[in-house]
């Protein structure tokens, strides 16, 4: 049982705000500290290009909350270099490694021959301490990507860089400046310590959890009877209503391109630049919510590919994707502000005519709880793009008369909402879900705690934390929230449009007390790998059974999202899944060997959400 009170272990403004000066710097001289501090764009990554690269992996001394503690860093930075490089070209990157221990790199979203993609047990047997290994390959796209170490959890220790391929015929967008902005998450405890935390208690770092001022609140606005309904609900399902990230500020300090929020990361412009921003989500196990006050957003590019621009206020990604946008800023200076989607913290930068400019800085939205219609999904058929629900149910009494529908057979909501806009609609690709309640525990076994019967199919939703923002005070009038549903490829969907051969489905489940993430109630190692064809289209339909959004990234060939109506949109390598969630994609897998099929939540990965696919 929860308690009501946890003690904060840790001063929670010096985790959140971080040093001024923290990174890869507790060994350099004061002198060169000094000089650091007044780089035009502090924490700024070294940029390498070129045919030919070396890297160098390595422990290096790092400092960002007061804390020493050894980081795993590529030639001595975080974030890693940053490499520029031309599409057509064919690179050769020798990474050497230094560490006494098995290491990889990752190329994030690039296609390439699968011995060159740098999945330990996979594609490779990984680098060898006092090893170099030769990736060779040519660079058959481009656009902004990165690349990650893919063992053990080095990514979360430091071993990230961005990767931006510039296109052979000149990019479509012109800019004055070019920003890369990465972002990412550190811990000043051992990753595996933190994992190990979290398989004993998986809320362990959730400090948001409901207390009796919360249920003093709802006993005035719901009445006693109602309130203590909704209680006993989240207590029967074993869940919290507020676990919306494994990991918070509780043990993160969020970085932008390595650097603390009181470091204050600062990109330069004149006045009249046209501004392109390069937003890459490194993180191990947090999603962002980006915006920048006073500025529009256009967003051009997704996952590396152009995409019909599209302007908005504010964005979410999680660890894998990527977006471009292009800002026209006219005042001295903004405010780069990226919440995590928890809200226990955030990562934060200035775009500035000069170094030490700062622009006001928004504060952290309140936490949001999940309600049934995040846990059942088809019950906000009738939200709107902004995720206002019309329906005759307020997300109070959804929260209340869950239960019962989540587990009385064949219960009359549960299967009006399953057939709703499902197997009454022939051109719905997502019309295969059940209309009859399944117990997850007698489905899956022992690694499922829960199934979703009543799935969204749905990509216009932004997401919990983000709808209803100007309705609710957050925002101002008519500001926008991107979401999946806006974002389609400049050029199409790749050049196949033949209708796939077959299906397949599979379902993200997990079960939060033991702390096991899964594909079909299987984690890996128990699974077998999933077997596709040469030149095979696919459609692939992924239904989250799990409370959390999952970051779903395929390797080695594109996933083409479409609507529930079956229109093709947009090109990812890295597909955001939300809870109760029902989405299909296509594929056509051009390159033969292993692939890796994941959760890019880190800590998700490693406990079991990770598949092996053989393309043959």
């Amino acid at each position: 049982m929860t308690p009501l009170f946890q003690p904060l272990p840790y001063n929670r403004r010096r985790f959140v705000q971080g040093l001024v000066a923290g990174g890869a710097l507790a060994a350099t001289p004061r002198w060169l500290h000094a000089a650091l501090n007044d780089m035009t764009e502090l924490g700024s990554a070294p940029v390498l290009s070129g045919r030919e690269i070396n890297l160098v992996i390595a422990e290096t001394r790092v400092n960002f909350t007061g804390v020493s503690r050894m980081a795993t860093t590529i030639n001595g930075s975080i974030p890693a270099p940053t490499l520029r490089l031309r599409e057509g070209d064919e690179v050769t990157i020798r990474v050497s490694n230094n560490l006494p221990v098995s290491t990889s790199i990752h190329w994030h979203g690039i296609l390439l021959p699968y011995q060159m993609d740098g999945v330990p047990g996979i594609s490779f047997r990984g680098i060898a301490p006092g090893e170099t290994f030769i990736y060779r390959f040519t660079l058959r796209q481009s656009g902004t990507y990165w690349y990650h170490s893919h063992s053990g959890f080095q990514e979360m220790t430091g071993m990230y860089g961005a990767l931006i391929i510039e296109p052979r015929e000149g990019e479509r967008h012109q800019a004055d400046q070019d920003f890369v902005v990465e972002l990412s998450d550190w811990t000043d405890e051992e990753p595996m310590h933190a994992f190990s935390k979290l398989k004993v208690q998986s809320d362990v770092y959730n400090f948001s959890q409901p207390t009796f001022f919360d249920f003093t609140a709802d006993v005035s606005k719901m009445g006693l009877q109602a309130a203590l309904e909704k209680r006993q609900m989240w207590n029967r399902m074993r869940m919290n209503p507020t676990d919306l990230a494994d990991l918070s500020a509780a043990t993160f300090t969020y970085l932008m391109n390595g650097t603390t929020p009181a470091g204050n990361w600062t990109g330069r412009f004149k006045h009249g630049d046209r501004v392109r921003l390069r937003f890459i989500n490194a993180a191990s196990n947090s999603f962002y919510d980006v915006r920048i006050p006073g500025l529009r957003l256009t967003v051009i590019q997704a996952d590396g590919q152009d995409v019909e621009p599209v302007t908005v206020d504010e964005f979410r990604f999680g660890p894998g994707e990527t977006y471009d946008v292009m800002v026209d800023p006219s005042n001295d200076a903004y405010t780069i502000f990226a919440q995590s989607m928890d809200r226990s913290g955030y990562a934060r930068g200035t775009l500035a005519l000069q170094q030490g400019l700062v622009a006001p800085m928004p504060e952290p939205d309140p936490v949001e709880w999940l309600t049934m219609a995040d846990m059942m999904g088809a019950m906000n058929h009738g939200a709107d793009k902004d995720g206002m629900d019309h329906g005759s149910m307020n997300q109070d009494s959804m929260s209340m008369g869950a239960p019962e529908t989540r587990t009385m057979p064949h219960s009359k909501m549960s299967m009006d909402h399953s057939m709703h806009g499902m197997q009454k609609d022939s051109k719905n690709p997502l019309a295969k879900a059940s209309s009859t309640v399944r117990h997850a525990r007698t489905e899956y076994g022992a690694s499922v705690d829960q199934r979703v019967n009543t799935p969204s199919t749905k990509i216009d939703d932004p997401g919990i934390g983000l709808r209803n923002l100007s309705q609710r005070g957050l925002r101002p009038e008519g500001h926008r929230v991107l979401t999946l549903a806006d974002l389609k490829s400049i050029d199409g969907v790749l050049d196949d449009r033949r209708p796939p051969a077959r299906e397949l489905e599979l379902h993200l489940t997990g079960n939060m007390e033991r702390y096991s993430w899964s594909f079909d109630g299987l984690e890996f190692g128990k699974s077998t790998p999933v077997s596709l064809r040469q030149n095979e289209r696919v459609r692939i339909i992924l239904q989250n059974d799990t409370m959390m959004t999952h970051p779903m990234h395929l390797h080695g060939m594109w996933s083409e999202l479409e609507t529930d109506q079956g229109e093709l949109r947009v090109r990812r390598h890295t597909i955001p899944v939300q809870p109760a969630q029902r989405i299909s994609y296509l594929t056509t897998p051009h390159d033969l060997g292993r692939w890796a099929w994941h959760c890019h939540l880190l800590f998700h990965m490693d406990a079991g959400m990770f598949r092996e696919v053989v393309v043959s």
